[in-house]
């Protein structure tokens, strides 16, 4: 039985998390395979070298070097922290060349916030070792993690992937060995690629895929998905069992427990997956997998995003000239802007975007010609709220009940999302009222 388990940034935040979590994985029957992200703070610390329009490099250096090593001495014995000090310095003198490397390279970003990776799972592999158990830190390079796509926002190439990690990784398992890969980023011609803040979930998703896991765990400092944010609602409680479908839904529209895109590689192969809290072992989590099981409710969760905007095209031309939807579209993507959810009518599109990107996307709208759009109008402030439950959409009058429950909150339904997934429905609403809907909706559907 192979399991993979990742382990996120406050997992391995510490000393005495980095412990916590070694003794986990020992404890763990079968063949296991580690992923980790940076230590808590330090891809934060990396994004800023980056932004910086000067750099002291030996501060910086230094200020990255120290916060390792303060945590390596509360762990390691001598002889295993003179082991140890070798491979880091080796490590920190790629660190330099990177950070000294041009930054006007298109991949810069992606290569400085990469490093992190490099060293929490050089402490992880190293304690591991001192406990008694066979164990080596790997990097996405040394792993065969292969990606594809553009600076910053990479994916896996998930066939070249699995042919690497049959070949790098697939011998060590068989040999007893514990490997603990790099998250957030792959390898594109040699240079890193990163799949986004969060990443660290879908490398471990995809290494689950390459290596035809029996299971993947996504350990971190939450309990498991929850019937809606606890500091919403007081009595929400933890989801015991969901789906694939529910639970990419949750992640994509709000739920901060899982990074969107873990669900793709792991559904696709069927490979059940567990969230779990790293400092509550003892907790089962809750289970993700391909097999329905029927609620008590008609919701099984309600998530919202915050700070969202409701940009709205008005122009005749859009019911004869179908082709302008796709060129509004297109214009917007052109910044990478997500759109989070769109609506159309005769003579007007609407899309859902955040509220910080709203000057960009006017600014992209302006640049078509005279007379193709008519008018912008821009509603601020909203909040999108995903309601998930078991086929939600085929079970007669859901819908209506769910709108019934929001008037009687008092809240206007500014926006609907309705049929892009059976589990799902996803509306917009005035953020100041939010909770309000929340509220309601968890009271009379899941609590």
């Amino acid at each position: 039985m192979i399991t993979v388990m990742k382990f996120g940034g406050t997992s391995v935040g510490s000393a005495e998390a980095i412990e916590r979590v070694a003794n986990i994985i020992v404890n763990t029957e079968g063949d296991k395979v580690v992923v980790a992200s940076a230590m808590s703070g330090i891809t934060n610390f990396l994004v800023q070298v980056v932004d910086s329009p000067t750099k002291d490099i030996d501060e910086i250096v230094q200020q990255f070097a120290n916060k390792h090593i303060m945590a390596a001495e509360q762990m390691f014995n001598e002889e295993t922290m003179k082991e140890f000090m070798v491979e880091f310095n080796k490590r920190l003198a790629f660190f330099r060349e990177a950070i000294e490397s041009d930054p006007n390279d298109a991949y810069y970003k992606d290569l400085v916030t990469s490093l992190g990776e490099r060293f929490s799972t050089l402490m992880l592999s190293f304690y591991i070792k001192q406990m008694g158990y066979d164990s080596v830190a790997l990097t996405a390079e040394t792993a065969g993690i292969a990606a594809v796509g553009l600076p910053l926002s990479g994916s896996a190439d998930l066939d070249e992937t699995a042919s690497g990690m049959t070949m790098l990784v697939r011998p060590l398992l068989s040999q007893g060995v514990i490997p603990v890969i790099t998250g957030f980023y792959g390898i594109k011609d040699g240079v890193p690629l990163t799949f986004g803040r969060g990443g660290s979930d879908y490398s471990a998703a995809v290494v689950a895929n390459a290596l035809d896991a029996d299971m993947l765990e996504i350990w971190t400092d939450v309990d498991g998905f929850m019937t809606a944010d606890p500091r919403i609602i007081k009595d929400a409680i933890k989801i015991e069992e969901m789906t694939f479908g529910e639970a990419a839904e949750l992640a994509y529209f709000g739920a901060k427990v899982l990074h969107p895109r873990t669900i793709e590689p792991v559904r696709i192969k069927r490979i059940p997956l567990k969230v779990r809290n790293s400092f509550k072992p003892e907790e089962p989590g809750t289970l993700i997998h391909s097999l329905k099981k029927k609620g008590k409710g008609l919701l099984k969760s309600v998530a919202t995003k915050n700070d969202l905007a409701i940009v709205t095209i008005s122009s005749a031309e859009i019911a004869y000239r179908p082709e302008l939807v796709s060129m509004i579209i297109g214009k917007i993507a052109q910044d990478n802007i997500i759109i989070y959810s769109i609506s159309t009518s005769l003579s007007t599109i609407a899309i859902l975007i955040s509220n910080g990107e709203v000057a960009s996307v006017i600014n992209r709208l302006n640049e078509f010609d005279n007379g193709e759009i008519e008018r912008i109008d821009v509603k601020n402030n909203a909040s999108l709220v995903c309601c998930v439950g078991d086929d939600l959409l085929s079970k007669c009058g859901a819908t209506g009940d769910i709108f019934t429950a929001v008037k009687e909150a008092g809240v206007n339904v500014e926006m609907i999302s309705e049929g892009a997934s059976e589990v799902s429905l996803n509306f917009v609403v005035p953020m100041g009222m939010v909770m309000d809907v929340v509220a309601v909706l968890h009271s009379k559907y899941i609590g």
